[in-house]
């Protein structure tokens, strides 16, 4: 019997290495003398005796054996030799009683490479085993500002928490990710109960997926799964049944393939060039028109954001009498998102609007279940491909006003209280510094966030530091019936001057993509497409713009009024600037901008700003949603990977 596990196990062999071979790869197993010196293998931590995951055993610690086996560890050499038989023993022995001694293995980079005992590997891999007890040396990356390492240090930090080591990520962030979705923060730990529930909703995940793709998988097991937590999270998973699971991950399919591309998002910077319609279709759409919902996570009558967004809606009423009706459902989070997005699609909405990034993750779900819907949803960077999200690059007017405060600060400080260390909003931080450095290169921005103390708390810190012209929040709730101040305003004697405050045109940008929804236009762009659509239109759009006082001294006006146009033209880049960070290193240089993407991503501060992003444990309760769905890096676990590159 074991001759005839040894026959078969070089038949895989042989297979292994022939189509290696033939495809231009090594056939036989790497060997970690190559990859690392020896002196840095005797530095190694001595990690004790572990439990590791086969599939991650992939070499050899020497040369001595790497031509014995082939790179899928079965073996290489003839039946009738000392390996073959020493091989088929130890097989009599694993079907007997168990191979129980752990063989020895050296760790690197979250793969295992083998010192004593490859034949033992080669027997338990041909029986498929899951896990081989091993005592463990691990070797630290030498060079850790590599994409590699830096991926591997997230995932020690992820493995020193939970103590699970079978995961294995090929993004950034990915960890950090997967800790929050299973419900810990982000320094909390696992205990035992926690590590047996989710390895036991791992495997059934990994079993039903790898049944539903058979030999070519969409996506590694780790990256499809985190796909399927961000939609249906991990409750479901724990729960469901393989049926329910199968069906999940063959409905979200196009959201599992996304995961391999290296870029997977596509940012529409700018308007399509809107068709004619034809009188055809003004005709049918005057017969029949097109439902349009409105979902707003809390009630215009007491948030700002909400009544922006209300304001659109009203305006599309108005703008496409005839051609398009449309619904308001407030207050989903006090309703429940589930149930307010299924009734707005069984009021007949054919298009929905969720318009808060908290409503992102129902509202993916929605999407897959309801294909016949398009959903839209108000966030940014946002890697699904079942819907698309829209945002306005807030970062360009938040330029010209940093400019503003700049020129009238004379020689003070700054105050600036930013809402949430999310996408978008830390790049705007970060053009403000950049606007105000432009002409006032000694004055110094101090930031206090809204999500940590309060809005009130915030400004009234800056305030007891002597500072006087502060750049408020955003967006706030209602007091007593009215909005508080947003924008940027000179505080004294008891009052405050509004200098200059951001618009959110939401109006232009409901009617700029409902035009092109109904002449196909996004249509057109999403079938052309294999990507996640992100639609971020900045002031050349129309759909952000500043306003600022007339107050202001005519010199002051002239400049807000040339950046405008610069950037409007598009020959003004807030950006395109010589940028140092808060430790100084220098992010960009004149005329050669970091490119979108990574502006979106930006998660370090310029160095004229006095202040820090927080940790995600310093976060108010319900700001932590919002930051769940598009914090940056450094808000939701320990900075350990830049989002731009460094000169």
């Amino acid at each position: 019997m074991p001759e005839l596990y040894y026959r078969e196990a070089l038949k895989r062999a042989q297979k292994d290495y022939r189509a290696r071979v033939s495809s231009g790869e090594d056939p036989c197993l790497p060997v970690l003398d190559d990859i690392v010196p020896p002196e840095r293998s005797a530095a190694g931590v001595d990690l004790g005796l572990a439990t590791i995951p086969a599939e991650f055993i992939v070499g050899t610690k020497t040369h001595g054996r790497t031509n014995a086996f082939a790179r899928n560890f079965m073996p290489l050499l003839a039946e009738n030799t000392e390996f073959a038989q020493k091989w088929e023993r130890l097989c009599q022995s694993h079907l007997a009683e168990g191979i129980r001694d752990p063989i020895k293995v050296f760790e690197y980079l979250n793969r295992y490479y083998v010192q004593e005992g490859n034949k033992r590997v080669s027997v338990l891999k041909f029986f498929e085993a899951v896990t081989i007890p091993a005592e463990v040396t691990r070797i630290l990356p030498k060079d850790t500002d590599s994409e590699e390492a830096k991926l591997y240090l997230e995932y020690l930090e992820f493995n020193r928490l939970s103590g699970v080591n079978y995961i294995d990520f090929s993004k950034k962030g990915s960890y950090a990710k997967l800790q929050t979705l299973v419900g810990k923060t982000a320094a909390e730990p696992w205990d035992d109960e926690d590590r047996g529930r989710f390895s036991v909703a791992y495997h059934l995940f990994k079993q039903v997926y790898e049944g539903v793709c058979g030999s070519k998988p969409a996506a590694s097991v780790a990256n499809a799964m985190l796909a399927y937590l961000e939609i249906y999270g991990y409750e479901a998973l724990c729960a469901g049944s393989q049926a329910e699971l199968k069906k999940a991950i063959t409905r979200m399919w196009e959201e599992v393939e996304i995961r391999q591309d290296d870029s997977p998002i596509e940012l529409k910077t700018e308007p399509s060039r809107e068709k004619k319609t034809t009188l055809l279709a003004k005709v049918v759409s005057a017969v029949k028109p097109i439902k349009v919902a409105f979902i707003y996570d809390k009630n215009p009558r007491n948030s700002t954001w909400a009544y922006g967004h209300e304001q659109g809606r009203k305006h599309i009423q108005d703008a496409f009498q005839g051609r398009i009706e449309t619904d308001a459902y407030c207050d989903a989070i006090v309703n429940g998102e589930t149930q307010t997005i299924e009734k707005a699609i069984a009021d007949g909405n054919r298009v929905l609007f969720t318009t808060s990034p908290r409503l992102l993750p129902v509202s993916l779900q929605a999407a897959i279940a309801h294909p016949e819907v398009t959903i839209f949803n108000c966030a940014l960077n946002q890697s699904h491909r079942y819907i698309r999200t829209y945002y306005p690059r807030v970062y360009e007017v938040k330029f010209i006003i940093g400019a503003i405060a700049g020129a009238m600060a004379a020689g003070g400080d700054i105050g600036y209280v930013c809402d949430y260390p999310i996408y978008g909003q830390v790049a705007a931080l970060n053009a403000f510094a950049l606007g105000v450095q432009l002409v006032n290169p000694r004055a110094k921005v101090v930031l206090e966030w809204s999500s940590v103390v309060g809005a009130k708390a915030a400004r009234k810190k800056l305030e007891d530091r002597g500072i006087r012209l502060i750049s408020t929040q955003d967006f706030s709730r209602s007091n007593g019936g009215s909005f508080g101040e947003n924008g940027l305003v000179l505080t004294g004697d008891g009052k405050a001057d509004l200098l200059a405050v951001p618009l959110w045109k939401w109006d232009v940008y409901y009617e700029g993509m409902l035009r092109r929804l109904l002449d196909k236009t996004m249509k057109e762009e999403y079938e052309a497409s294999s990507k996640a659509l992100n639609y971020y239109w900045g002031m050349a759009a129309g759909v952000v713009d500043v306003q600022w006082s007339e107050s202001l001294p005519e010199g002051v006006q002239k400049l807000a009024d040339f950046l405008k146009r610069g950037i409007c033209r598009e020959i003004c880049d807030p950006f395109a600037l010589p940028i140092r960070d808060q430790s100084g290193n220098a992010i960009a240089v004149s005329g050669d901008a970091p490119v979108l993407q990574q502006i979106m991503e930006t998660d370090w501060l310029a160095g004229n700003i006095d202040g820090a992003i927080p940790a995600y444990d310093e976060l108010k309760s319900f700001s932590r949603a919002t930051v769940d769905v598009m914090g940056v890096v450094t808000a939701t676990k320990d900075k350990s990977a830049d989002g731009m590159t460094r000169a």
